[in-house]
């Protein structure tokens, strides 16, 4: 299979686009050796939310790696921060700005088509799927888009990102209803700080499927990865760290749950 999904009765589906490890041998062969510790990983998200299942949500993650394509960019490779710095379709640089290729060996467009067909639409025609079900059987549904990145990347932003980061395309992608009520849970406590469509918008999954109008509500979740992993080779799971966020990520869905319902 190209992605992994487990199938819910909830009115949410969590999609993980970032979280795939593997990378096939056709395009490890042309890469760089920086490349084969796939750092940019949204690594050990299905851990971290695995009290996803109990709650019957839909689950939806990556097997292939970003580096191979970016499951979160337009099909069109167009700039989703116009101005702004950002890897593409099929990226060429880790965000260190490391090459991921051998010299010479960087995808041309015809291999950036193949991969698009290959690697890309199996996981929308997936999502598309799935939400066409979920509001099928609810009325509308809520996509919840979970990334996370480490808490210092220069490249993309000054000094240390703020620990979760929502994204609704400035309120276009989902209902104002369900981003306050996200919100009001996420600033009921302190102990974590948030930013609000502020460095992270959204990516191509949520501003482009998120149609409040159609009854299909999208919300990105970008978070620290400091907040329940070492952000340092091997990138190891740290449960005891996890379990002080966990809560939090699982009122803000419930919240979400509820609003759905309401």
């Amino acid at each position: 299979m190209d992605f992994r999904f487990k199938t819910g009765d909830a009115p949410m589906l969590l999609s993980m686009p970032h979280v795939g490890t593997d990378i096939p041998d056709e395009v490890a062969a042309h890469m760089a050796p920086c490349a084969l510790a796939k750092a940019d990983t949204d690594w050990h998200l299905a851990e971290l939310y695995a009290f996803a299942d109990r709650l019957g949500i839909s689950t939806l993650s990556a097997r292939w790696s970003r580096y191979v394509i970016d499951l979160n960019r337009p099909p069109e490779n167009t700039n989703l921060y116009p101005g702004l710095d950002t890897t593409g379709l099929c990226p060429v640089d880790t965000f260190g700005r490391e090459s991921l290729y051998q010299e010479g060996r960087v995808p041309d467009q015809a291999e950036v088509a193949r991969r698009l067909e290959r690697y890309w639409r199996p996981y929308h025609t997936q999502l598309r799927a799935e939400l066409a079900r979920l509001l099928a059987l609810h009325g509308r549904v809520v996509l919840w888009d979970a990334h996370s990145i480490a808490s210092h990347v220069p490249r993309f932003f000054e000094g240390r990102l703020p620990d979760l980061n929502f994204g609704t395309a400035e309120g276009k992608s989902c209902d104002s209803g369900l981003e306050n009520a996200v919100l009001k849970v996420a600033r009921a406590q302190d102990r974590f700080s948030i930013a609000v469509n502020g460095r992270f918008k959204g990516g191509h999954i949520t501003r482009f499927y998120g149609q409040p109008k159609e009854g299909v509500h999208a919300i990105q979740l970008e978070m620290c990865q400091c907040l329940y992993m070492d952000e340092a080779p091997p990138f190891a799971y740290r449960p005891e760290v996890a379990a002080e966020v966990q809560p939090l990520l699982k009122d803000m869905i419930g919240a979400a749950l509820a609003w759905v319902h309401t």
